[in-house]
């Protein structure tokens, strides 16, 4: 099949979140995977730090390294035509100062990202600042946040009470006037995902956090059901049941755009 698309640029992303047609993304880390994965429809292919865990045998992102971020982009970038590539800025590739948030994203970008994303609020939205003014987007990363879960108590569904959820809210809106362009949501209940989709103007992805998002975003390997061990309940098998991986990636574009995954009740692990 040939891939006749137009290139993604963040201009449709954008109008895409304005018009309501929702945003299909994967992680992804190879290239064989990116050809896949864009002849079947999907919008954004984030090369995750999830490649720590499901690539590496990690448990946690912590480990990964910018170097190797780098080189899983450089690959993705090689294999997709026409989807949008959103790299994962590692843990302590952003933390230090600006400068090193600078050498960090523009690694990534070199090496073939369209925009970078980096977890967490308040004290990251200088780094957006910086980042987006110097000519790179960004994307950002509230709810549970992977680089710092030991700090989070675990894989928690975050924003629950009326004070978590106004803190989110607030560090949105600050990533957003910093100049964040997109905003990944994890594990935040419904409501406050599809409140927050409705108010800022910018694409919101979820993950775990219903369905009224401007799109989705899963682990490739947990939707394809090869992820080993205990995979969150809001991840779908989208493998039972189709015919090839392709068909398997197709069904999962196809249900996000039609708005039948996920399942809003389903937020943890």
């Amino acid at each position: 099949m040939t891939n006749e698309r137009k290139p993604m640029s963040l201009q449709r992303l954008l109008d895409m979140h304005a018009s309501g047609d929702k945003i299909a993304m994967l992680t992804c880390y190879d290239a064989a995977f990116a050809s896949l994965l864009d002849e079947a429809g999907v919008d954004v292919l984030l090369i995750g730090d999830s490649l720590g865990n499901v690539l590496q045998g990690e448990s946690s992102t912590v480990p990964v390294s910018v170097e190797q971020m780098a080189y899983h982009t450089r690959c993705v970038a090689r294999g997709r035509k026409s989807a949008w590539v959103l790299a994962d800025l590692p843990f302590d590739s952003y933390h230090a100062s600006l400068e090193q948030a600078w050498h960090s994203a523009a690694a990534l970008v070199k090496a073939g990202a369209h925009m970078v994303k980096l977890e967490g609020g308040g004290w990251t939205a200088p780094v957006v600042k910086f980042l987006a003014e110097r000519g790179i987007p960004v994307c950002g990363h509230l709810g549970f946040t992977p680089q710092t879960v030991v700090a989070l108590g675990g894989f928690k569904v975050q924003g629950r009470d009326e004070q978590a959820a106004e803190l989110l809210k607030r560090h949105a809106r600050e990533l957003q006037d910093a100049g964040a362009t997109m905003l990944v949501l994890e594990m935040v209940p419904s409501a406050l995902a599809a409140e927050l989709t409705k108010t800022l103007s910018i694409p919101v992805i979820g993950i775990g956090a219903g369905v009224g998002c401007s799109g989705q975003v899963l682990v490739l390997h947990d939707m394809l059901d090869i992820t080993p061990g205990r995979r969150p309940r809001f991840v779908r098998n989208f493998m039972q049941g189709a015919s090839s991986v392709q068909d398997a990636v197709r069904r999962y574009v196809s249900e996000v755009k039609a708005q039948t995954f996920p399942q809003d009740d389903l937020h943890g692990y």
